[in-house]
């Protein structure tokens, strides 16, 4: 077995990782851990793997505070992306006392990664490593082939094979078909052995979830043959039950979806006293007159039918009951309101002209970094939308210095808003088809929940990132914040994934300095290097630059790769600044560290 022989250096084999033959160069992959202490926790897993502990959580659906029993198998979501011939996904790991590359690899990641990648990632050729040293660890992952693609295939599964495993019973505990697994590795029925170590690759059609890390029972012991006609007749028992409940299910389907066109399209004509029409599928809604309505709103109510089952359609009174009549207490800024469902709260904003390219996207994305819509409401020729609840407000609440509550975040706490923000920007950018690019990233468009985690909000702006010349996109109406739009929308109207790296590089400025970006940069053109420490400025030059309220409480050395990170996504030239995929790499190194010198340095919590 090759990949455990460390002499082996031979590069024509596996060992260096999954060839680069996928559709994309980059994609959302998966792979499987089994618990060990002392990473048997959810933040340490997370740590070693180099993942978002939240996405950890979520997918196995636990907390993040959780700890995992001993050898459970714990799915972990990963970037994948090409590293020259070979997908991997990049993780760091301080070598302890006694370690060797191949204790890393098959002890430690227990066979994620291979003694050959490690070596082969440094440019040292040096024969030993030591104790203190912080390697590049190559995690073993791919993205799906064309030939996969067309047959469903969206995600790839690097699975640990043990002891016991077979490709047949692998298969069947992550539903999928034999020969799929087989084609995936390169394997054959003739030729299906797996060994201990190593990893398989599993292509899936969805994501892979909690239930599937759990091991199927034992088969029961098989009963006395049934005879044929007992056979028969129980098969011909199932066949009609099936069809009778395909019938009930379809009809009551077409029952709902009736029922929602009748009230889209048909009762235009109708006058009665109460318009509402109401449906067991979604809430009733109160259907606006055509007069009221522009003909893109128009043609969003007509669609609304394939949205009702994920989107709730409130009445008014609904939100008036809710926000108390949308009292000045419920208030929070602007045209948003509190509301308060049942005990679950909501925010509520009221918008007027064409929402329904924002409904549109909020409707089809799904990610814990972007803010949830929930539901809509069309009044009196305003609409209302729903959306999840953020009890700690805005980023810009938090990050002025001197503002008037006197909130005050830590420097790990920062580190992980801008690993949220950059993690929403690159689902937007990487995982939703097409691309998406927000446009509109700043400090009161970032929102924190109760655990202070971020969420980006405010999608009036966003459209595809789609261009013909496959990068950019053209427009000469110029919409934005002041301060955050990138040099190249500001004077050519170059529309790409590009600004919003721009915009984050901004949003990171804020978020270490505690100034506004108009403050920064003052009302002429922004100069990126009269607002940055250089090296000269030392770390004097560094501690004046930073927020005054963190204390010097920060680690300087990362303070300074931060800042490095803020100047490559402030480059004038767009092909300059990293991609999103990129950043999220960089943060997560940065935060891991950062939750070290927090507990290093007894920090914890906010302040008020």
């Amino acid at each position: 077995m090759t990949t455990t022989d460390c002499s082996n250096s031979d590069a024509s084999n596996s060992e260096l990782g999954y060839s680069c033959n996928g559709l994309n160069t980059n994609c959302q992959a998966y792979l499987v851990f089994r618990s060990q202490s002392p990473y048997n926790t959810v933040a340490s897993i997370s740590s070693l793997l180099a993942a978002d502990p939240s996405q950890v959580s979520a997918i196995n659906s636990v907390s993040e505070t959780a700890t995992f029993d001993t050898d459970k198998l714990v799915i972990v979501p990963v970037l994948c992306s090409c590293s020259g011939q070979y997908y991997q996904a990049n993780t760091s790991y301080v070598v302890q006392q006694d370690d060797n590359e191949f204790l890393i690899a098959n002890n430690t990641y227990q066979g994620l990664s291979t003694c050959q990648a490690i070596n082969n990632q440094t440019s040292d050729v040096t024969t030993n490593i030591y104790a203190g040293e912080t390697l590049t660890i190559p995690l073993r992952c791919a993205c799906p082939t064309k030939n996969q693609t067309d047959v469903g295939v969206k995600y790839l599964l690097s699975y640990l094979v043990t002891w016991g495993d077979f490709v047949s019973s692998i298969s069947v505990r992550f539903s999928v078909d034999i020969g799929s697994t087989l084609n995936a590795n390169e394997l054959s029925e003739q030729n299906a052995n797996i060994n201990p170590f190593t990893t398989l690759l599993v292509p899936l059609q969805n994501p892979p979830s909690s239930s599937q890390t759990i091991a199927p029972p034992p088969p029961p012991s098989s009963p006395p043959p049934p005879s044929p006609t007992s056979s028969a007749n129980k098969s011909s028992k199932k066949t009609w039950v099936f069809v009778v409940v395909g019938v009930l299910g379809g009809s009551s389907l077409l029952l709902v979806l009736g029922t929602i066109i009748f009230c889209i399209f048909f009762r235009k004509t109708k006058r009665k006293s109460d318009p509402k029409c109401a449906s067991e599928s979604f809430e009733a809604y109160e259907k606006p007159t055509a007069s009221k309505l522009d003909q893109d709103s128009q043609d969003f109510l007509l669609r609304m039918s394939s949205i009702a089952q994920s989107l709730k359609v409130y009445k008014f009174e609904d939100l008036k009951s809710a926000t108390d009549n949308f009292s000045p207490s419920c208030w929070i800024r602007e045209s948003v309101f509190r509301g308060n469902f049942n005990g679950d709260f909501a925010a509520i904003k009221k918008m007027n002209g064409d929402v329904s390219k924002e409904i549109s996207i909020l409707n089809k994305i799904n990610h814990s970094n972007l803010i949830r819509l929930s539901g809509v409401c069309f009044n009196d020729g305003d609409w209302y939308l729903v959306y999840e609840y953020a009890v700690n407000g805005s980023l810009s609440d938090w990050i002025y210095y001197n503002n008037s509550d006197g909130k005050i975040l830590n420097w790990t706490q920062r580190m992980q808003i801008a690993l949220d923000v950059a993690t929403g920007l690159n689902y937007l950018h990487s995982f939703t088809n097409p691309p998406h690019v927000h446009k509109d990233i700043r400090s009161s468009a970032v929102l924190l929940d109760s655990d202070f985690r971020a969420k980006i909000a405010n999608f009036a702006l966003a459209r595809s990132a789609e261009g013909q010349d496959g990068e950019f996109t053209l427009t000469r109406h110029i919409v934005g914040t002041k301060g955050y739009m990138a040099p190249e929308y500001l004077e050519n109207g170059l529309i790409s994934t590009k600004m919003d790296v721009y915009a984050f590089g901004v949003l990171m400025l804020e978020i270490l300095t505690g100034k506004q970006a108009g403050a920064l940069f003052g009302e002429g053109n922004m100069n990126v290097s009269a607002v940055l420490p250089n090296e000269e400025d030392g770390q004097e030059g560094l501690r004046n630059f930073l927020d005054p309220s963190m204390q010097g409480n920060y680690p300087l050395q990362l303070v300074i790769i931060v800042v490095r990170l803020i100047d490559s996504c402030l480059k004038k030239d767009p092909t300059a600044r990293p991609a999103m995929d990129e950043i999220v790499t960089s943060l997560t190194r940065i935060f891991t560290s950062s939750l070290t010198f927090n507990m290093s340095n007894n920090i914890s919590g906010f302040q008020m």
